[in-house]
């Protein structure tokens, strides 16, 4: 395999992983938004798209598999395809995530939603700002660039942490005031959950571009930043 073919399927691979991306950000936003607005039929479509994402998935894993077959990469090479497939992942478990959201909505039929949603909202800005971020430090061709983004990443994935668990309380508190709320607020738990999981996500693709650009495996945290600051 000549080495500007490697370099095309390469960047054919890169530029369909970005495609992925957009596939799940726009799942996650419509997710949300269909269950704001108590549309059923979006939140449906939702569920339905989500095959989409899965056949992305597979496509770029043999689109994978099929350049360790016909070229055994070395170095910056190897790592950046080994990258993308765990990435892929990554996104597709997002993908689960959003459809989780949308299946929640149709739980919820008709019923209309808390007047206080305890925090959902600014995790769920936070945790698709975070997606977006995350492809960015994986493109990062600098090192130095990769990490930095992947330390906000771990910075803003504790952020989210903190909000969830200040939902939870939030909406136990609910719950205990007004039990009429158990139901409703019982699925926004769910939905917070599914929010934490995409931000953890997000973290962890930002650990991938850390690989890809440096090999250093990484694992973000407030402790591991931290250290990096002082250092």
């Amino acid at each position: 395999m000549a080495r500007e073919d490697f370099d095309r399927d390469l960047a054919r691979l890169e530029a369909d992983l970005v495609l992925l991306g957009g596939l799940v950000e726009n799942a996650i936003f419509s997710a949300l938004a269909s269950l704001e607005a108590r549309d059923l039929e979006r939140s449906q479509s939702v569920i339905e798209e989500d095959d989409l994402i899965d056949e992305k998935r597979i496509e770029i894993e043999n689109a994978c598999v099929e350049m360790f077959r016909r070229q055994s990469p070395l170095a910056g090479d190897l790592r950046r395809i080994v990258a993308i497939l765990r990435i892929t992942n990554e996104l597709e478990r997002m993908g689960d995530y959003a459809e989780g959201i949308a299946k929640i909505s149709l739980l919820m039929g008709n019923e209309t939603l808390l007047e206080d949603l305890a925090q959902i909202p600014r995790m769920a800005e936070i945790a698709v700002g975070m997606l977006k971020r995350s492809l960015e430090a994986f493109l990062e061709r600098d090192p130095k660039a990769a990490e930095e983004k992947a330390i906000r990443l771990a910075r803003d994935d504790d952020i989210v942490d903190d909000l969830y668990a200040a939902s939870q309380a939030d909406l136990f508190e609910m719950m205990r005031q007004s039990p009429d709320n158990l139901e409703t607020a019982t699925y926004m738990m769910w939905v917070g959950h599914n929010l934490e999981r995409i931000a953890d996500r997000a973290t962890n693709i930002g650990e991938n571009a850390v690989f890809q650009a440096t090999g250093e495996v990484v694992q973000m945290s407030r402790k591991s930043f931290d250290h990096r600051s002082a250092g």
